[in-house]
């Protein structure tokens, strides 16, 4: 971008990542943006609901410690709830801004409240959509009023041809999501402690049968390897799972212990959510990014990488419970094909997902929506 930009985001959460992907990817993306020399605020509410969830945990008030150390070159705006109902608060704090982002994980008052005030203050306006509503609830991305925003951005081209296609909207950007290199690195002299690590949660039974078939049946049926999950909101019912299965679950894990956690691991799992195997398939977490980034060899649950975005090796992807038992004692036992595996991952990382990929790419974006 040619000249300095000032950036207001407007997140659910960047201090906060219990329950919420999103904090990882926008950390990094954001820090980059503001190292390439524009000027970056971040408005969140002061008590969200990752953030009530985080301070519940015994780890919380040290994750939210850590995050601030990590990260003190990030500006973070904390608001009331009931300030976003204020438009009169805003027209003073959002004067000097040249464009601002709100994040689909935002109420919809807060949308109309901006709308309102671009017209007053003269900023551009995004909407970047990191999750798969609208696809799976439409009438709820409506209520945003993503047709009068000045562009959309979303992390996935079959997350773009929705809202092309089905929202009608003309001014969409495909910005995937990608790994903070500045935190997710290798980490070789890590002891290992475990062999076989999965990072998620359980969540709404989006994928309680995925997680079945490729984590707890080969952890089954390799008894003699230690299989770990972190996550949170496992019911009882899927705690009861894991030690029927005869895995250890560790609980919530601060996303900035991850690169620690995967290198005292083997290797790693990607098992995708229904959605992005369906209606949003070509898209991967930002889990993928992030392990890849690590240096750890991953084995993957299938999904149709339909834009490319990795190269053939630089994980292995399986079909059934079957050939991911066979990859993952295969990988254990061959450490060279392991190694070199992980390699090519971190490789392809480094050179085409990185935050510094995807800030450099946001503020082409900006410049073209302010021309």
């Amino acid at each position: 971008m040619s000249r300095k930009l000032r950036l207001a985001y407007f997140a659910h959460s960047l201090r906060s990542d219990w329950n919420n992907g999103n904090a990882h990817f926008l950390r990094g993306l954001l820090r980059a943006v503001a190292s390439l020399g524009s000027d970056v605020t971040i408005f969140e509410p002061a008590h969200g609901w990752s953030v009530d969830h985080l301070m519940e945990e015994p780890e919380g008030a040290e994750s939210m410690r850590k995050f601030e150390a990590t990260y003190p070159d990030l500006s973070i705006s904390c608001y009331e709830e009931s300030e976003t109902a204020d438009s009169g608060i805003w027209s003073n704090k959002l004067r000097d801004f040249d464009v601002v982002v709100l994040h689909e994980w935002n109420p919809p008052r807060l949308a109309a409240m901006l709308l309102q005030l671009r017209g007053e203050l003269g900023f551009r306006l995004l909407f970047h959509d990191t999750h798969h509503r609208a696809s799976s609830s439409p009438d709820q991305i409506r209520n945003f009023g993503t047709d009068q925003f000045d562009g959309v951005l979303a992390f996935g081209e079959a997350l773009s041809c929705i809202y092309r296609d089905v929202f009608g909207i003309k001014r969409v950007w495909t910005l995937h999501e990608a790994a903070d290199v500045t935190v997710f690195r290798p980490n070789p002299g890590e002891q290992k402690t475990a062999d076989v690590i999965w990072i998620g949660n359980w969540g709404d039974d989006e994928r309680k049968a995925e997680i079945r078939e490729f984590f707890l049946c080969p952890a089954a049926h390799l008894r003699n390897r230690k299989f770990v999950i972190h996550g949170v909101r496992y019911p009882e019912g899927a705690l009861q799972a894991l030690r029927d299965a005869g895995v250890a679950y560790a609980g919530y894990l601060p996303n900035l212990d991850a690169p620690a956690a995967y290198g005292a691991a083997r290797l790693t799992l990607h098992i995708p959510r229904q959605q992005y195997t369906r209606a949003m398939t070509g898209i991967p977490t930002i889990r993928v990014f992030e392990a890849l980034a690590c240096g750890i060899p991953l084995i993957s649950a299938p999904w149709s990488d339909t834009e490319q975005l990795f190269r053939e090796g630089d994980f292995l992807f399986v079909r059934d419970h079957r050939e991911m038992t066979q990859a993952v004692e295969y990988l254990l036992t061959h450490p060279a094909a392991a190694q070199d595996q992980a390699l090519r991952g971190l490789e392809t990382i480094l050179a085409r997902h990185t935050c510094r990929h995807r800030a450099e790419q946001l503020l082409d974006i900006c410049e073209e929506v302010l021309a």
